[in-house]
């Protein structure tokens, strides 16, 4: 998952990039007031993430597997979503073949203007950046699970208010996280797929839930529960979705998550879900990811480790990223 590609030359690109899907309002939009978005109830969305743990390590063909997806579906439901389960197969790189599924919520069906939502859901199966037991499952509760817990904070806020005026689907990304080890890198990939990391966007966004599907734009959060969390800008989110990616960090500052939302380019081309969403599905998706620059990995310092647990889940920067997003759509 999300291996930092190019770190370097993407500066000069910021100013002068555009995307199709982008905003065509003033330059001034965020100084007028914004509509006051309901409130995002960090404790649920922690509740959601805990949850999510208690199933297990969720990785594919697995009985926590198979047991979130029919709880997520139950839980998108209960709120009012209409929900569509994409389930596929697919032959890993070692010859394993994979049960996956996409977990797909949508509110206001009808609606023409849509948002897509995204964050992936299934867990490594393997620690290999732990110290110790690198064959140990995880039970990422950030990597993945946070992501995931702040979506269904944000469906059941929806589904108990007077929904925003534009349309919403949640996609809960299948298979990004399995991926190669380092040493297990240059296996031959079949057709039409361009990497073993993120295998769920790369489906979806060539077979899509609805023929011809498409959004104004797409916000997909990884990583997004570790405390002093800081999100930067990244490269493939400035390509191809800038002005979204502006407007989403001068939202964090307007309502006063600056400390979070760090408007400079931290980190090169990523690889991750929003990727396949951008290239692929011809939507621009931006990629709200807690970036480290001081850390090794670039990542939280438990990133694919058995320390990526409950511990790690700080329930105000769940809140931070929750009303971010929900101000995004009660402002559309």
């Amino acid at each position: 998952m999300k291996r930092v590609v190019s770190a370097i030359l993407i500066c000069l690109i910021v100013i002068s990039c555009s995307d199709s899907g982008g905003s065509s309002e003033k330059k001034n939009e965020n100084i007028k007031p914004l509509v006051a978005a309901p409130a995002f109830d960090a404790d649920q969305a922690y509740g959601f993430v805990q949850r999510q743990v208690d199933f297990g390590p969720r990785v594919p063909n697995s009985k926590a597997h198979k047991e979130a997806s029919a709880w997520f579906k139950q839980q998108f439901e209960s709120f009012g979503a209409k929900v569509y389960m994409q389930e596929f197969e697919t032959v890993h790189y070692d010859g394993t073949k994979l049960e996956l599924v996409n977990v797909i919520a949508s509110f206001n069906p009808g609606v023409k203007k849509r948002i897509l939502l995204a964050a992936h859901w299934d867990t490594r199966p393997f620690a290999d950046r732990d110290s110790e037991d690198t064959n140990a499952p995880l039970d990422g509760a950030n990597d993945g699970g946070s992501g995931v817990g702040v979506l269904m904070e944000v469906a059941r806020v929806i589904g108990a208010n007077e929904g925003p005026e534009v349309g919403v689907d949640i996609i809960l990304f299948d298979g990004e996280d399995w991926g190669e080890r380092d040493e297990e890198r240059g296996a031959s990939l079949p057709p039409g797929q361009e990497t073993w990391w993120c295998l769920g966007s790369q489906y979806w966004s060539q077979n899509k839930h609805i023929p011809n599907y498409s959004a104004f734009y797409g916000i997909l959060l990884d990583m997004v529960g570790a405390k002093d969390a800081t999100f930067y800008y990244d490269g493939t989110s400035q390509q191809n979705a800038a002005r979204v990616m502006t407007k989403v960090w001068d939202r964090g500052k307007a309502l006063g998550h600056e400390k979070y939302f760090i408007p400079k380019l931290g980190m090169g081309n990523i690889v991750d879900d929003h990727v396949y969403v951008n290239k692929m599905a011809r939507i621009p998706m931006i990629d709200i990811i807690d970036y480290r620059p001081a850390e090794k990995w670039s990542f939280t310092p438990v990133w694919h480790t058995q320390q990526d647990n409950m511990e790690g889940i700080d329930k105000n920067t769940l809140k931070v990223v929750g009303e971010v997003v929900l101000s995004m759509l009660y402002n559309e």
